[in-house]
């Protein structure tokens, strides 16, 4: 047989034909991804609140942990807590993707709340800034106030529409110049600056193209950082469905291979596995398909100034889905641990974030794709404390 014909399994030698496993593709489980159907209009009238959260609840996350927890308790406010059983002490050892997505949650809440004639008084952090590490205390209170003079916000339109687009981009197509105005205007002045590097720019894409594979390379043979995401990898549509968050896989080889027990995801791949390699080639090829860079840096650090990075990074998102265009974030190279230490201080010399405290908070891949699928998410009740 010839050698397109086989895949080498995880974490050892056994090679299994894989032409007698095609034809077997597992459809997204229609209940993971209720959520991106939009809330029922009735729920505004029972209780506005979790119709905003509704729509929260769709903003991006890192590895789409969804860490968010919505105390309701109060009537016309919400306390956003972080759920410290869903952090990235690995890849995200300070927590401070953990904070961009809530930041992103915050912005949609936001955004919907105008939706309702509300203002979001949004106060981060009543009860103190978290130091080194996430606590139990609140990120941000939010008092919900009906407000005649509040404008409605068209990226609204967006949200459902919004997702996190990982294939290969339209390698020939350039993100246009007024596309490219109209994101660094959604990102707004606040605490970060916008760049951003196409076509016309073919050195400095192929930087950014090798600082990423670089990364990524570094966070697929670290046996700890690729655990982690090995602990939130769903195969197939039942795991899917039974827990709706986490890294979603339904290609139909490893599917059919996990169920027959042949999928080891209890131990990391070696670096020259097949699982390696092939997903270091795959991730290659996307990043030489990607027509667009984009990044966001701020002179800051502190918690505020990452959940605002987060919030600026929504908008930029839901931006660029109203312009037509894919996004993926990179942040391997923005993480903090002690093996990404060359790839970071490589990409925050290229993109001028070199001072003390600056920090490129966001850098991701820009350009047309297909569209895909949206991510999984729990049920409603699943975010809320009682």
């Amino acid at each position: 047989m010839q050698r397109r014909n086989f895949i080498r399994l995880v974490g050892g030698g056994t090679v299994v034909a894989a032409t007698t496993l095609t034809g077997c593709a597992p459809a997204m489980p229609p209940e993971a991804i209720e959520a991106w159907s939009g809330p029922d209009a009735a729920l505004a009238q029972r209780d506005v609140r979790r119709w905003l959260l509704s729509y929260a609840i769709l903003a991006p996350h890192s590895h789409n942990l969804q860490s968010w927890i919505a105390d309701l308790r109060s009537p016309g406010e919400m306390m956003l807590y972080c759920d410290t059983k869903r952090l990235l002490p690995q890849t995200d050892p300070y927590g401070r993707q953990i904070m961009m997505s809530h930041g992103t949650f915050l912005e949609l809440m936001d955004i919907a709340a105008r939706e309702q004639g509300l203002r979001a008084d949004i106060s981060l952090f009543p009860e103190g800034e978290f130091g080194a590490a996430i606590d139990a205390r609140p990120v941000a209170r939010v008092r919900f106030v009906p407000d005649p003079a509040v404008q409605r916000d068209p990226l609204f339109a967006q949200i459902l529409r919004r997702h996190t687009n990982r294939n290969a981009y339209d390698s020939s197509r350039a993100v246009p110049t007024d596309a490219w105005r109209k994101m660094a205007a959604a990102c707004g002045q606040g605490p970060l600056r916008m760049g951003q590097v196409g076509l016309d720019a073919p050195q400095a894409l192929a930087t950014h193209r090798s600082i990423a594979l670089q990364a990524w390379r570094i966070e697929l043979t670290t046996p700890r950082t690729v655990m982690e995401s090995y602990d939130v990898l769903r195969v197939g549509s039942a795991e899917i469905a039974q827990h709706r968050d986490g890294l979603s896989l339904l290609a139909p080889v490893p599917v059919v291979l996990a169920k027959l027990g042949l999928f080891d995801r209890t131990k990391a791949p070696a670096p020259d596995d097949y699982a390696t390699t092939s997903q270091i080639a795959e991730f290659e090829g996307k990043l030489k398909s990607t027509p667009g860079f984009l990044w966001m840096v701020s002179d800051a650090n502190d918690r505020t100034t990452q959940v605002m990075a987060g919030r600026a990074y929504a908008r930029v998102q839901l931006e660029a889905t109203a312009q037509g265009l894919a996004m993926q974030p990179l942040q391997q190279a923005l993480q903090e641990y002690p093996e990404q230490k060359a790839p970071y201080a490589q990409i925050h010399k290229m993109l001028d974030a070199r001072r003390p405290g600056q920090t490129v908070q966001m850098w991701a891949r820009v350009g047309y794709a297909p569209a895909v699928e949206p991510a999984p998410r729990r049920k409603l009740q699943d975010f809320l404390r009682t």
